[in-house]
């Protein structure tokens, strides 16, 4: 009953001229969330790009009167397969299945066939981790088109193209009009998660989900020169259409700077100046600090569970397309056009010098590793930013003031303070790590990686540093499926440990060495064990009843004065301690042999 009441208001708040868009602005949809803010006016030279209803590739998003919607999975492989079956430079390859059983597939435009030219750039685009975010979809179904019959087959020449329209399928049809309320078009969104309900942009470092496995399979046997993840905000309003971003952006820190350096001088000017070209508003990507639009922006996080910390471990160029939320549909869809194929010219221009920036990146071998990105508290600069007039008001609803955006340009540009990421670790960096056999999943997932290891065929006794876990903390909620764990300290203990057949050597010697130390070290907030994988740990094994331990503590100190001392400092120093019997008790059975020698005891071992 709620839920119509809240409908029929959308609807009566869609017909009001306080709450609807004016009929003068010609991106008004019929209809429109409709307490989204006002658009500003928008008639960019990208139009020109659509093609009308008698055009026999037009495609679903263009026919649509307000170019407000986007079509289910099965019309768009629908569409696909006609135009792999019209065109010699298309093809279209399953690398995947969903969770439900859809396929997942790529669309690949090239003039080489199945079998690459080496010599060329590879481009791959992905859209869809965020199905609700689905601009790349719809952009990239017109792109494909106008290079198999439009006159744009020439960006093949130099570059090969692979297109996933849709990552997340499952999620993809979990679609409604309800799914994005702070995002402005298609009508029909998809839904931010998949089937399994876990989120792929969180996925790129431990690879749970069948999705992120399948694309890191095509990835590694494609081998993309420039990855392109689309996606669309969430945030406040701003003047920018296209906002995007990579690791190491104007100078700042990078595992991959050379690539870095090349996406900063040769790539960025290029994307901007094409956009500017077609009436679009290019911006860096960035983030609103806290509920003051004027308080700064921030880079968002660097981590590795996303798509640009991957691609900067990884020594793969990726960049972070974040389309504005609050830009009509057409808008958006129109921009990512622009940006895929001015991506693909710039890559045809300047290729072998971003190769050789990806060679001279996974060539490093850095001996610290920076880990756990925090948000730095101080500025690390001030920012021109386009912003949009906004006011404040009274709330009756959250009895608080609330801001409310004008759809306005503001004409001066604001000076905002930007804030940037930095380490709050530094791991050091093992010749290699030693699995046991009996965890073969953890194994698995270094093999999806495309991490290179020695399996062993026999036991080894090796000479290795084992780590002993300093107070773990178990997280109190579930994330992504997982309960973390997270460690402050570890107690490296040297010891000669045998690992069974089956157990794999990792060298840290080899291009993705730093997503090794990133994945099995234990203080690292992306590894393997802060994600949960290593429960096992944490369990102890066997325990001592006091009427036991009591008369054998008496013993151990009566035998031992240095163990006496040391116990009767620790009661003087932690009074606390000296009034839990238990806790007594339990200082001595640790040292006794009777302890559970593995109890926190990481099984991960560092050859050093």
């Amino acid at each position: 009953m709620r839920n119509t009441l809240i409908l029929t208001l959308l609807a009566a708040l869609s017909a009001s001229p306080a709450m609807s868009q004016s009929p003068s602005v010609p991106n008004a949809a019929p209809w429109d969330q409709p307490f989204l803010p006002p658009v500003p006016e928008w008639d960019g030279a990208s139009r020109a790009l659509l093609r009308d209803a008698s055009d026999p590739w037009v495609t679903a998003f263009e026919t649509d009167p307000a170019r407000d919607f986007s079509p289910d999975y099965a019309d768009t492989r629908a569409w696909f397969d006609r135009l792999d079956a019209a065109s010699d430079l298309i093809r279209i390859e399953q690398f995947g299945v969903s969770p439900e059983g859809r396929p997942i597939y790529a669309v690949i435009a090239s003039r080489d066939g199945a079998a690459f030219d080496p010599a060329k750039p590879v481009l791959l685009a992905q859209a869809g981790i965020h199905p609700g975010e689905i601009d790349g979809k719809d952009a990239g179904m017109m792109l494909l088109r106008d290079i198999a019959f439009n006159g744009k087959a020439d960006l093949l020449d130099r570059v090969n193209l692979i297109l996933i329209p849709i990552l997340s399928v499952d999620g993809h049809e979990r679609a409604s009009a309800y799914s994005r309320p702070n995002q402005r078009g298609p009508r029909l969104q998809g839904w931010r998660n998949t089937a399994t309900n876990q989120n792929l942009n969180r996925d790129y470092l431990k690879l749970d989900q069948a999705e992120m496995r399948a694309v890191r399979g095509l990835v590694l046997k494609y081998r993309p020169d420039l990855y392109v993840d689309i996606h669309v905000t969430d945030g406040m309003d701003y003047q920018y259409d296209v906002t995007y971003g990579y690791n190491g952006e104007n100078g700042i820190y990078s595992r991959s700077p050379a690539i870095a350096r090349w996406l900063d001088t040769a790539f960025k000017p290029a994307i901007n100046d094409a956009l500017e070209a077609e009436g679009h508003i290019p911006g860096e990507l960035v983030f609103g600090v806290g509920d003051d639009p004027r308080a700064g922006l921030s880079d968002g996080g660097l981590g590795e569970r996303f798509s640009n910390g991957w691609g900067s471990a990884a020594h793969v160029p990726t960049i972070l397309i974040e389309n504005h939320s609050l830009k009509p549909y057409e808008q958006r869809v129109l921009g990512t056009y622009v940006f895929l194929e001015a991506a693909i010219r710039r890559l045809a221009g300047d290729g072998p010098a971003l190769r050789a920036a990806i060679a001279a990146d996974s060539a490093l071998r850095p001996a610290g590793i920076p880990a756990n990105f925090a948000p730095d508290p101080t500025p690390a600069s001030t920012r021109a930013f386009k912003g949009i007039r906004y006011e404040m008001y009274d709330s009756p609803a959250s009895g608080r003031r609330e801001i409310r955006w004008l759809g306005e340009a503001d004409p001066e540009p604001w000076a905002l303070p930007f804030y940037g990421s930095r380490p709050t670790l530094t791991l050091a960096r093992p010749e290699a790590y030693w699995a046991p056999a009996h965890r073969p999943d953890i194994i698995e997932r270094l093999r999806l990686h495309g991490i290179r290891m020695e399996t062993i065929d026999a036991p080894r006794t090796v000479n290795v540093e084992m780590l002993r876990l300093d107070d773990p903390k178990l997280a109190t909620r579930a994330n992504e499926g997982h309960v973390q764990v997270s460690v402050e300290a570890v107690t490296p203990e040297r010891m000669d440990w045998t690992f069974p057949a089956g157990s794999v050597r990792i060298p840290t010697d080899q291009p993705l060495g730093d997503i090794v130390v990133l994945l099995l070290e234990p203080q690292s907030a992306e590894s393997f064990f802060a994600w949960g994988m290593f429960p096992e740990v944490l369990s102890r094994v066997e325990y001592i009843e006091g009427y036991a331990i009591a008369p054998l503590a008496e013993a151990m100190m009566a035998a031992d004065p240095a163990l006496k001392a040391e116990f009767e400092a620790k009661l003087a120093a932690d009074p606390a301690f000296a009034a839990d019997g238990d806790a007594r008790l339990r200082w001595f059975y640790e040292r006794t042999p009777f302890y559970d020698d593995r109890y926190r005891l990481y099984p991960v071992g560092r050859e050093t």
